[in-house]
C-alpha cells in the first residue's frame, strides 16, 4: 500500500489502524506500506503498528513553488519503493475496510486495469473516536455520483472522468504500462484523470471494486477549493494541453463564477484575474 503524507499525522495513525485489521488471506507480513512524506509535521512518531512500514522522504520545491505537493512525483515514488506485483493506494485520510486489500487483490486476479473501491464519507462526530469497522460502515456516507457495487460484484465503468486516486489498486505491470502518473502536474489536482486518460487511450479497463471501502475522515473542505486555486489553474493547463478538454469542469465554473478566473470551456482559455490575488 502507498500512501503520501504532510501534516495529517492523526489521520494516519487512523488509517493504520484500519491497515492491522485487515482480514488477509495470506500472511500479514505480505502487506507493505510505503508512505511518503512531502514536508510538514513528522509522521513517525508514535506511528501505531500495522504492517511493516517504508518510510519515503519526499524533496519539496524552493521558495514560492514550495507549498505545492508533489502528489503525482510522490506517488510514482512510493511505487517505485516497493517490489509488490499489486500497488494499492490509499490517501492519508482514508481508512481501509477489514476486507479492502483482500478485495483488490482478489478482483486483480480476475481482471487487469485500474481498480477503484468505493468511498464512504465519515461525519466530524465519529472521526477520532477509535476505528471500529462495524461503526465506520454504519455512519459512512457513499458518495452520491461514484458507484458502490455489492461486495464481490466487478462493475465495469466507461466514464473513465470519475475516477480517482483516494482509493484505487492495480497491477504494477499495468502500472508500469501507464508510465506512473504524469509529473507535469505538480500540486493539487488533475493527475488522477490524467492518468485514468491514458489508461482509457491504452484499452485499459477501469473497474469498480465492491466491497473494498475506503473510508474517508473528516476534514474541512472548501468548494470550490479556494486554497488550490493557483494549482488547479496551472494543472488544468497541462491536462488540456495533454487532452484537448478541460479537467475539473465543475471547480473551474465555481472559480469563473466568483471572478477569479477566466475560463472558455469551449476553448484554450483559462487564467487567473487579478481579484483572485485581493
Amino acid at each position: 500500500m502507498i500512501t503520501t503524507v504532510r501534516d495529517r499525522t492523526a489521520h494516519l495513525a487512523s488509517m493504520r489502524r484500519g491497515l492491522a485489521g485487515q482480514r488477509l488471506a495470506r500472511r500479514p507480513g505480505d502487506v507493505e506500506h510505503v508512505i511518503v512524506r512531502m514536508g510538514g509535521a513528522d509522521p513517525w512518531l508514535d506511528l501505531p503498528d500495522g504492517p511493516p512500514v517504508v518510510k519515503l522522504e519526499m524533496g519539496l520545491p524552493s521558495g514560492a513553488d514550495r507549498g505545492r505537493l508533489p502528489l503525482a512525483a510522490a506517488r510514482n515514488a512510493g511505487a517505485a519503493a516497493t517490489s509488490a506485483d499489486l500497488l494499492v493506494f490509499l490517501d492519508v485520510d482514508c481508512i481501509p475496510c477489514p476486507e479492502l486489500i483482500e478485495r483488490y487483490r482478489w478482483m486483480a486476479q480476475q481482471s487487469g486495469g485500474l481498480l477503484a473501491g468505493p468511498v464512504g464519507y465519515l461525519p466530524e462526530a465519529i472521526c477520532g473516536r477509535g476505528v471500529d469497522a462495524e461503526e465506520l460502515s454504519r455512519f459512512a456516507v457513499p458518495h452520491p455520483a461514484r458507484p458502490a457495487p455489492e461486495a464481490g460484484v466487478l462493475v465495469p465503468e466507461c466514464r473513465y472522468e470519475l475516477f480517482w486516486s483516494l482509493s484505487f489498486a492495480i497491477r504494477r505491470a499495468d502500472f508500469a504500462a501507464l508510465g506512473g502518473f504524469c509529473e507535469d502536474y505538480v500540486g493539487y489536482g488533475g493527475e488522477d484523470t490524467d492518468l485514468a486518460f491514458t489508461a482509457r487511450k491504452l484499452g485499459m479497463p477501469f473497474f469498480w471494486v465492491g466491497g473494498a471501502w475506503a473510508w474517508h475522515q473528516y476534514h474541512p473542505v472548501e468548494d470550490p477549493p479556494y486554497g488550490h486555486l493557483a494549482d488547479i489553474v496551472r494543472n488544468a493547463r497541462v491536462f488540456h494541453r495533454r487532452w484537448g478538454s478541460w479537467p475539473m469542469e465543475g471547480w473551474l465554473r465555481g472559480f469563473a463564477n466568483e471572478g477569479l478566473i477566466e475560463w472558455d470551456s469551449a476553448g484554450d482559455t483559462l487564467r487567473m484575474l487579478e481579484t483572485a490575488n485581493t
